[in-house]
């Protein structure tokens, strides 16, 4: 039997990142619990990401990380610190010191999956040059409702639902979802961080809507665009909802 050395391997994952203008405690705990109740499976144990850009003083990291643990969520880091003594307070509280890669002004690398940086180091997957165009996937296609509690994963490919998708389920995708009824659940495509994935729906009153880890709910859907047929896609780190005409 072959054995292996451990590996560093650099990867890409959808975290959640909550940018606060005021670190006050009470403030940051309603905001989380209300995001809670309303999908409560989606946030539970759910990685985030501090963006700390806007507060003018430093705050108490070891006080936020356990009132985000408190919430069921798990802090992994903080991105947007403005000064050195900010970076080296949060490593001390075991956090990461994260970077957008997007903001750094360092030679573009030939097409990187990953875009932040953990601790100033680059986390990057590097494709690797071929000749050979990747096969291609079927998209998977589920016919009839997703019912309450159902969750439907398409890896590696884009979803098609010949149907309805009911308050309470969950369909993830890959790639791009495309739903042939009303979206009352949760639609989460891009689920591998693919920022080129869309949401399609011919009727929206969706719980949750994802993509490539930007999420937007219920209570913040635009009011004229509801039970409307919707194109779903990300526009500068936003997601941007049009109305099919």
């Amino acid at each position: 039997m072959v054995e292996r050395d451990n590996e560093l391997k650099g990867t890409t994952f959808t975290i959640s990142v909550l940018h606060i203008n005021d670190a006050a405690p009470d403030k940051i705990r309603q905001l989380l619990a209300a995001k809670v109740a309303l999908a409560p499976q989606f946030f539970n144990c759910a990685p985030l990401v501090l963006n700390v850009e806007k507060l003018e003083q430093q705050p108490d990291f070891d006080e936020l990380k356990a009132l985000v643990e408190s919430e069921d969520f798990v802090l992994v880091g903080i991105t947007g610190a403005k000064s050195e003594a900010m970076k080296i307070a949060a490593k001390a509280a075991g956090l990461a010191v994260m970077t957008s890669g997007r903001s750094r002004k360092a030679d573009p690398l030939p097409e990187p999956v990953a875009n932040l940086t953990v601790n100033d180091v680059p986390v990057v997957d590097l494709p690797l040059p071929s000749t050979v165009p990747a096969p291609l996937l079927a998209s998977k296609v589920h016919v009839g409702p997703v019912r309450s509690g159902q969750q439907i994963y398409a890896a590696g490919t884009s979803l098609v639902v010949l149907g309805s998708v009911s308050p309470g389920a969950e369909v993830l995708a890959d790639d791009s979802i495309h739903i042939y009824g009303a979206l009352r659940g949760r639609a989460i495509a891009g689920a591998r961080g693919n920022t080129d994935a869309r949401i399609y729906c011919q009727q929206l009153q969706a719980e949750l809507i994802s993509i490539a880890g930007t999420f937007q709910l219920s209570d913040a859907l635009p009011a004229g665009l509801t039970e409307q047929p919707v194109h779903i896609r990300l526009d500068q780190e936003q997601l941007r909802i049009d109305r099919i005409k």
